[in-house]
């Protein structure tokens, strides 16, 4: 802990070393406090001299100093006398005679990540840190991984966390029998002294952390010297923010910005921090101003204090001294041993706690540094050693009422806090028992929440949370892990002490529920709508926090009988003893059907309810257990229990939840409707909604069915409607009716049809587990974490979904994107029921549809028939009565005949498929019973009912069935109509014992078979109307689809051009045999076709054709810069402001460690158009919220009207001229053109052009008294002319515009600078993009083994024939002359004769950059003073021939000189190309000086022709753009063989298969060449490895290669140290997936200046690695983060998948981890397609983004 004042920023209490070495002789000291009587004191009047000497007043500060000074003045003594020798000496004694600790005990970070074993774990809280995990059994398991929040230690070596493998291999796993550590005895003298030593030195760290700001050194401690300078330190709290703390320092204490930002950072890290050194009135003063200023900005002003700089000094040794001790416990067992001895035994000076207890109580006041000394210490010590920890747990028990009350009142975060150690105590099994029985924890933690609660009941004594304080209901809701941790071990033996203490703490907890049971009650508003939504929050928080301990109770009472009967009349007394929801008026009696049920009038809709009634639910819970351990003959006093009574307000709860389903509480907000949604959902269901429902089956049982039955329909207020005594012609209070009664039907369905339940049926959790899981696949296929979410955990955090999941469904894989779905087996949907009890509204819909559906599909019928339920327990088989109860049959009768009646108001057809279902539950039961006993036995009548007439002669319920049947709107029912009269007949013939086809009666078939006949028809009829419509609508759709892709060439861009484009439009055919010349260079290149491109603008959908003398349409586009080819990763040039810095170089280097690349969508618009869409952009976009994250206004950015690409410019289409060539004419030019003389025009051309020559840095030289190369005479200047010439192509003012706009912002993102359109590096800036992007698509083209051309979709092919257009037309907008000084410098890189200043040597040139410089310059040394002239078709021809010999050559000669390793000749070369492979090697090594053996031509040949391919493969590609003429067949063919594509490459480009040959044929032009070339200085720096060059090929850059299993990384982050920090806060390791650099991000400490502004780790190594692009791996956060630029960035999913095809963000699953390589490798498409800035706007513009991320600072 560092504190600097003033100037130097350091932590409180650590000052600068003095000047002059301190005397001292350690020995001599020894023997003093040896001889010493009382060693307190003499200790106390050392530290009282040394201490303020060490931590002095300097004001600069030496850390490493000031440490060895403690090391040798203090610490080193202190050991030195606690061994009575050297320490040295004394520890390897020590050692030699104790064996090694099995426990590991390593204390987890904040952040760190840490393993469970979900098959070996006692209970989740038991994990391991990173290197036991790697070295365990559990490796090989069902393990989870997640991050810790600090505090833990990892339990390896703890036999009672694990069922097997408690140990790693480095803890000795054959010694690990136990956790009790036999005692290790010290020598009776040394065990002493440690022990006096550790009770003066644990008294001295305890009285110095406890300090208040008033009280007075010891005598022993005053120091000699009288010293006024004191201390104000300021402690940090969490009610102000960073920004609140800054401006309070900067006004209180007159800091600066940067040195308050700095006392802020540090006084957050460490807890507090000394802002102020001087006087006591000046501390005093700024003390005063601190409060003053901060209270200000919060309500609770910052606490501060001024300390004397003395207690400064002790304070900071005491912290120093709480590490010693850890250290020095760490020598021995022994000395843990009696330093645990000497913590926890009473302090007779001042109290009689001891000292740990006096560290618990004060933990809340100490500081955040000062709490992880301790909790460290406590881990190391107590923690360690199972007596101790024992004696501390009961400590720590005794104290826990305060300790919570602390914490509650503290700020800091739990995992700071003391009370965090409960779960490394109450998780012990051994000790749970052992704190239940002797400390009565369970009531203890009970009564400690219920004294924190007190405030908030009410008169009735009941809870309720109206102003509740959030900050402290969060704090107190902590409390109950303490009791989820006590109770997560259930017992396997009982004794009477542990019995009595476990029903005192049930009680305790009876008493809270009692305090819940109808808290918030909520009455029906009327009239107006609430006012104020109630407050509804803090009892389902309280109710979710209580869930799993209510299950938990439940679990351990079902482990004895004793305690069982014993808790559930507890409860059920406890449940007598309340009073809420009383009945108002006395009992009535109600008739129907002959039936008299005498009742207390309550209406929910009229009369308060609550929907809490956790006593209720839990004497449910209990009751189910006695009838599972068959218990319930045992209750005393049975008369007692009225369970009619009992299940009055679970019914209440269940009819409120129907009644806001039927919209009937909608003037009561939002806060009831969510308090139903959680009652059914499944945070709460298990302990809310589910345990009403068994009580209502209890009920059931108990009660006469008529009765039951009766009730429910007083409760549902629908008795007067289904008696005939209500009528009503409100259409409101008729559709209310109507969903009352389908929510009561539905309630009846689910009382009779849900059976899951352990105890009410023979069914295990595992059905119950495979039933949830089978119906949640029912309504979709769906994926892991979706099921785990839809299911219900234990308090284990576990669901079973992973035991059942395989029987019931099958996996299917996850593509490049989404994740695996399961899908539920075919043999499994037979127990699909419609009317789950745990679908929502919307999911029953759902399931319904899709289980309709499959079952047409498959060509069944569409009835949803009720699956067929388990049988009851005993206990409750008489639930099935109310199947066949009159009252029932009665209901059904009503709803049946108000639909027959046809009375649309009085039913719905959802009431009609709900009734349905329970005459078909009621004929299943029936059918199972008579199946299963004789006729005579069977009780059940349902169908004989249903066929008799109804009371006052109504008609039957099957009649009514038969007569619903023809009702048109029931259209959807039928099926099932007429699956309940087969099962009439089927339950008729069983009764009667005879076949069904013999006793089907003719009254009742007729009609079903006229019926099917005429339903068949009526299918048959509209299934061929819809197909004649589906056949029409298919016609019309491939009609409008063959005519949008013929207007819409570019748009249309899924497929690949090869598909879609077909045959270029021509006006007539052209002969066979130019059709078949495919040669783009030279005197026989093909023509170039005449193409029409009519195409639509996506602004105004109107069309145009593409002409040059037209109103330019565009294609958006975006340039960016990239390394996506560099061979120098990390080393890209800085930028320069300047016009004439060498920042970007004039050539590209082969190294390409930054290009420019320019990608389109592929859709187009008229300028015009664009240009309003832009301005509208600008105008609107400025005013979202923050919209600079998603586009930069200022750049020209936008996004893409059509696909929302992210754009900054547009590139105009300019179209090809069409193009028939003389070949006679060329061939007699040809003649006289050769390349010899070609060299020599073009010379004499740049002699003569004033502009170049104007020029001081250009030297022609001529050799021979000013004959040229070769010693040939000069030509004339004029004589380029003399070979063909043409007027240059115009162009309309629109498309010059936007030519000069993409021009600019081509150069302005490239270069890095401001725009300026008469920069000079303008046109060159265009043909770098020009060939950098073609380079880029080469790369991918070859990456993904596609062929060369017709593998492009349409948008790239546009796309880059666009940009070369516009590359091509960059002399419309440039200066001639600038082009012409472009040409010169670029071509001396070929010709010795033109020597240009800093000319670079081939090796250091990027010759297709070259090549396309050049082709597109040359047309500028046509132009004259007053004729704007370009090059005739003839003369382009053989200037891009003469051009792509020399390049070629240039570039052979490269690749030659930079192989390596090559074979030496043996015997005689075959081929030819091998001879003249060998011939250029050898006079190459001539003239480069070096002695080389002779190679083998063919390996040569070979090596040259796959190093210039990839040239070979881009010129290709220029060249196609550029002409429009069409590649040989076998370049659209990623079959053909390596040869043929090389000798169709050849051939397309007028070279010679034999590329050697080129140097033959030219052979007295290229030998002096060849001289000039390789005696360069570059040239022998870089042969003798002095210059680092590139290869050929190239490297193709990859994605780094990551481990498969993510484990291994974050093995790899768990070691990761930030090289710019010593401290062990949490860090953010991340992984650049570009180099494989590991980084500290989002972290100060690695805060970097880029441009001037601190940037983090990550965005500043993007700007070297990716040229302000980069994808990083967030290692603990496990994904995937994009940056481009200093403020946008966006995640991404990780390429890890678990075994279930998902990712895990931020791990919140903890599955394993496992490499998807399809997705990576869909992460490399995104990088290589320089996709990266696309991904981040769109995922930004699909997210609204409230608080923007700053990303500068990852």
């Amino acid at each position: 802990m560092e504190c600097i004042f003033n100037d130097t920023p350091s932590f409180y209490g650590k000052w600068n070393m003095a000047e002059v070495e301190i005397p001292f002789d350690e020995l001599e000291l020894i023997k003093e406090w040896q001889a010493s009587v009382d060693l307190k004191a003499a200790l106390y009047g050392y530290l009282r001299k040394r201490v303020p000497q060490i931590f002095s007043h300097k004001q600069e500060s030496n850390p490493q100093e000031e440490q060895e000074q403690v090391e040798r003045l203090i610490l080193h003594p202190l050991e030195y006398f606690l061994f009575g020798e050297d320490p040295d000496e004394g520890v390897k004694k020590l050692k030699q005679d104790s064996s090694s600790f099995q426990l590991c005990g390593r204390v987890f970070k904040e952040g760190e990540t840490v393993y469970s074993c979900r098959d070996c774990a006692i209970d989740p809280t038991c994990v391991l840190c990173m290197d036991c995990f790697q070295e365990s059994v559990h490796k090989s398991h069902r393990y989870k991984m997640h991050a810790s929040s600090g505090g833990g230690f990892c339990d390896c070596g703890d036999v009672e966390a694990w069922k097997i493998g408690p140990c790693c291999s480095k803890h000795n796993p054959e010694t690990a029998t136990a956790m009790v550590t036999d005692e290790f005895t010290l020598e009776p003298e040394l065990c002493k002294r440690s022990e006096m030593f550790f009770r003066i030195l644990l008294n001295y760290f305890t009285d110095f952390l406890d300090w208040a700001e008033d009280r007075q050194l010891l005598a022993l401690l005053k120091p000699e010297e009288n010293d006024n300078t004191y201390f104000c330190v300021l402690y940090n709290d969490e009610h102000h923010s960073y920004d609140h703390v800054i401006y309070t320092l900067q006004r209180s204490v007159n800091c600066d910005q940067a040195e308050a930002q700095n006392h802020t950072a540090l006084i957050d890290k460490e807890g507090r921090r000394a802002v102020k050194k001087g006087s006591m009135e000046s501390c005093q003063q700024a003390k005063d101003l601190i409060k003053y200023n901060s209270e200000h900005i919060s309500l609770q002003p910052l606490r501060v204090e001024v300390l004397h700089s003395a207690v400064v000094a002790h304070q900071t040794f005491a912290l120093r001294l709480g590490s010693w001790f850890q250290k020095i416990i760490s020598y021995s067992v022994g000395f843990r041993q009696a330093f645990c001895r000497v913590a926890l035994e009473p302090n007779t000076d001042q109290t009689s706690i001891c000292c740990i207890s006096r560290l618990m109580l004060l933990d809340a006041k100490l500081y955040k540094g000062a709490r992880k000394i301790v909790h460290e210490l406590i881990f190391c010590s107590i923690l360690m050693e199972t007596e101790f920890k024992r004696l501390f747990a009961v400590e720590f028990t005794k104290l826990y009422k305060d300790l919570q009350n602390n914490f509650i009142d503290d700020d800091h975060e739990r995992s700071i806090s003391i009370t965090a150690l409960s779960v490394q105590i109450f998780t012990v099994p051994t000790l749970a028992r052992y704190l239940i029985e002797e400390t009565n924890v369970i009531t203890r933690i009970v009564n400690t929440v219920m004294a924190l609660l007190l405030e908030h009941l009410d008169v009735n004594n009941r809870f309720f949370f109206l102003g509740y304080n959030s900050d402290k209901f969060s704090r107190i809701q902590v409390i109950f892990h303490d009791l989820r941790y006590i109770l997560i071990s259930k017992p396997s033996t009982w004794n009477s002490k542990l019995r009595k203490q476990f029903i005192e703490g049930f009680n305790a907890f009876l008493g809270l529920l009692k305090c819940m049971q109808g808290m918030e009650e909520v009455q029906r508003q009327f009239g107006q709508h609430i006012a104020v939504e109630p407050e509804w929050e803090a009892g389902f928080t309280l109710q979710i926090q209580l869930r799993q301990i209510l299950a938990m109770f439940q679990e351990w009472c079902s482990t004895d009988d004793q305690i069982l009967l014993e808790a559930f009349r507890d409860c059920h007394k406890v449940l007598q003893q309340c009073n809420n929801q009383p009945f108002r008026r006395e009992a009535v009696d109600h008739y129907m059907c002959k039936q008299i049920l005498h009742v207390r009038p309550y209406k929910v809709s009229q009369e308060p309810v609550s929907i809490h009634v956790p006593l209720s639910r839990l004497l449910a819970g209990l009751y189910v257990l006695l009838c599972k351990n068959g218990l319930c003959e045992q209750l005393f006093d049975k008369e007692c229990y009225d369970f009619h009574s009992l299940a009055e307000h679970p019914l209440r709860c269940v009819v409120l939840a129907a009644q806001v389903s039927a919209e009937m509480w909608r003037r009561n907000g939002l806060s009831l409707v969510s308090q139903v949604f959680y009652y059914q959902d499944v945070k709460c269901r298990d302990e809310m909604y589910d345990k009403d429902i068994l009580m209502l089956q209890i009920a059931a049982t108990k009660m006469d069915a008529n009765h039951f039955v009766m009730l429910l329909l007083l409760r549902f207020e629908l008795f007067n409607f289904f008696n005939g005594s209500c009528s009503s012609r409100d259409h409101n209070e008729l559709l209310q009716w109507n969903r009352l009664t389908e929510e009561m039907l539905y309630l009846i369905i689910v009382i009779v049809g849900e059976r899951y339940v352990p105890g009410v049926t023979n069914v295990t959790k595992e059905d119950v587990t495979m039933r949830e899981v089978i119906h949640l696949l029912c309504i979709e296929p769906m994926a892991h974490s979706s099921l785990v979410k839809g299911l219900p955990e234990n308090e284990s955090h576990e669901t079973g979904l992973e035991s059942v999941i395989n029987k019931v469904a099958t996996f299917k894989k996850p593509g490049l994107s989404g994740h695996g779905l399961y899908q539920v087996k075919r043999e499994h949907l037979v127990q699909f029921n419609p009317f789950f009890y745990h679908y929502s509204r919307s999911q029953h819909s759902k399931a319904e549809e899709s289980q309709k559906k499959r079952r047409v599909h498959e060509g069944a019928d569409t009835a949803l028939r009720p699956p067929v339920p388990p049988p009851f327990c005993t206990a409750f088989s008489s639930i099935v009565r109310l199947l066949c109860c009159d009252i029932l049959v009665h209901v059904l009768r009503c709803v049946l005949q108000r639909a027959a009646e046809e009375k649309s108001t009085h039913w719905t057809e959802i009431m009609i498929q709900r009734a349905l279902h329970l005459i078909g539950q009621a004929l299943l039961e029936e059918k199972s019973q008579l199946e299963n006993s004789g006729s005579e036995e069977v009780t059940f009548d349902f169908s004989l009912k249903a066929r008799r007439v109804g009371f006052e002669h109504s008609k039957s319920l099957f009649f009514l069935l038969l007569k619903i049947n023809g009702v048109r709107s029931l259209e959807a029912q039928k099926d099932m109509i007429k699956w309940l009269l087969q099962m009439f007949e089927t339950v008729k013939c069983l009764r009667e014992k005879s076949s069904p086809t013999a006793s089907m009666s003719v009254e009742t078939g007729k009609p079903e078979e006229s019926a099917q006949d005429k339903e068949k028809a009526e299918r048959k009829r509209k299934a061929e109307a819809a197909k004649l419509h589906r056949q029409k609508i298919m016609a019309q759709m491939s009609a409008m689809q063959k005519n949008f892709i013929e207007s819409n060439k570019i748009l249309y861009d899924n497929m690949p051009e090869s598909v879609m484009q077909g045959e270029p439009v021509t006006s007539t055919e052209r002969p066979m045999e130019e059709k078949e010349l495919c040669i783009a260079v030279g005197p026989h290149r093909g023509s170039t076709p005449v193409d029409r491109d009519v195409l639509t603008c996506i602004l105004c959908q109107e069309e145009q054709e593409v002409a040059s003398q037209a109103p330019a349409m565009v294609l958006t586009a975006c340039v960016q810069r990239s390394t996506v080819l560099t061979q120098c990763r990390g080393k890209i040039p800085a930028s320069s402001p300047d016009e004439t810095g060498t920042s970007y170089p004039s050539f590209m280097p082969p190294e390409l460690a930054v290009g420019t690349h320019t990608g389109s969508c592929g859709h187009v618009m008229h300028a015009t158009c664009w240009q309003k869409y832009f301005e509208a952009v600008q105008n609107t976009t400025r005013n979202r919220l923050h919209a600079e994250l998603i586009i930069d206004l200022e750049n020209g950015e936008y996004l893409c009207p059509l696909c929302k690409s992210l754009c900054n410019t547009v590139v105009p289409l300019i179209p090809l001229e069409p193009l028939v060539f003389n070949y006679e004419n060329a061939e007699i030019i040809g003649q006289h053109l050769t390349l010899t003389r070609w060299i020599h025009i073009i010379e004499a051309r740049i002699k003569g052009l004033k502009s170049v020559m104007q020029d001081n840095d250009c030297n022609m030289e001529c050799t021979n008294d000013g004959d040229g190369l070769c010693g040939e005479s000069q030509p004339d200047f004029r004589a380029i002319l003399s070979y063909g010439v043409q007027e240059p192509r115009k162009f309309s003012d629109s498309i010059a515009e936007m030519l000069a706009v993409c021009a600019t912002t081509v150069h302005r993102v490239g270069l890095q600078t401001v725009p300026n359109e008469l920069c000079p590096r303008v046109p060159l800036m265009a043909w770098n993009t020009c060939a950098f992007t073609i380079q880029a698509i080469e790369n991918i083209l070859l990456e993904e083994d596609k062929p060369l051309f017709g593998s492009l979709q349409n948008r790239q092919l546009a796309g880059l024939k666009a940009i070369v257009q516009f590359s091509a037309a960059q002399r419309i907008k440039s200066s001639q002359a600038v082009i012409q000084r472009h040409f010169t410098d670029m071509l001396a890189v070929l010709l010795p004769a033109v020597s240009r200043k800093n000319t670079p040597s081939i090796l250091e040139v990027d010759f297709f950059h070259l090549l396309v410089g050049l082709v597109l310059s040359l047309p500028s040394l046509y132009q004259e003073d007053t004729v704007d002239l370009q090059p005739s078709a003839i003369s382009s021809a053989y200037n891009h021939l003469h051009i792509l010999h020399l390049v070629t050559m240039a570039h052979i000669l490269q690749v030659l000189l930079l192989a390596k390793d090559l074979p030496v000749v043996v015997g005689n070369e075959e081929s030819e190309e091998a001879q003249a492979a060998a011939e250029l090697h050898s006079v190459v090594s001539q003239h480069t000086g070096r002695l080389l053996p002779d190679v083998c031509g063919s390996s040569l040949a070979e090596r040259v022709k796959t190093g210039i391919k990839s040239f070979l493969r881009c010129t290709a590609l220029f060249f196609s753009c550029l002409t429009g003429v069409r590649p040989p067949e076998d370049l659209f063919c990623a079959s053909v063989s390596c040869q043929a594509q090389m000798e169709a490459l050849c051939s397309y480009l007028a070279l010679p298969s034999n590329v050697f040959q080129l140097f033959q044929d030219h052979r007295d032009t290229v030998a002096p060449l060849l001289h000039r070339w390789c005696s360069t200085p570059a040239i022998i720096k870089g042969l003798r490895g002095k210059i680092q060059s590139v290869r050929y090929p190239r490297r193709r850059n990859q994605l780094i290669d990551l481990p498969e299993d993510y484990s291994a990384l974050l093995n790899q982050a768990s070691h990761f140290q930030c090289p710019k920090s010593a401290d062990d806060e949490r860090k953010h390791p991340t992984l650049c997936l570009f180099c494989g650099a590991m980084l500290c991000s989002q972290s100060t400490c690695c805060l970097s200046q880029l441009d001037g502004e601190d940037v983090g780790a990550c965005t500043a190594h993007a700007s070297t690695c990716g040229a302000g692009v980069g994808m990083f791996l967030s290692i603990r956060e496990c994904e995937i983060v994009l940056l481009a630029s200093k403020t946008r960035g966006s995640t991404y999913p990780a390429p890890y998948l678990d075994d279930y095809g998902e990712t895990d963000p931020h791990l919140g699953r903890g599955n394993p981890l496992h490499l998807c390589a399809e997705r990576y490798r869909k992460l490399k498409q995104m990088w290589q397609n320089h996709c990266i800035l696309e991904e981040i706007a769109r995922s930004l513009e699909l997210v609204n983004v409230m608080f923007a991320f700053d990303w500068q600072m990852f």
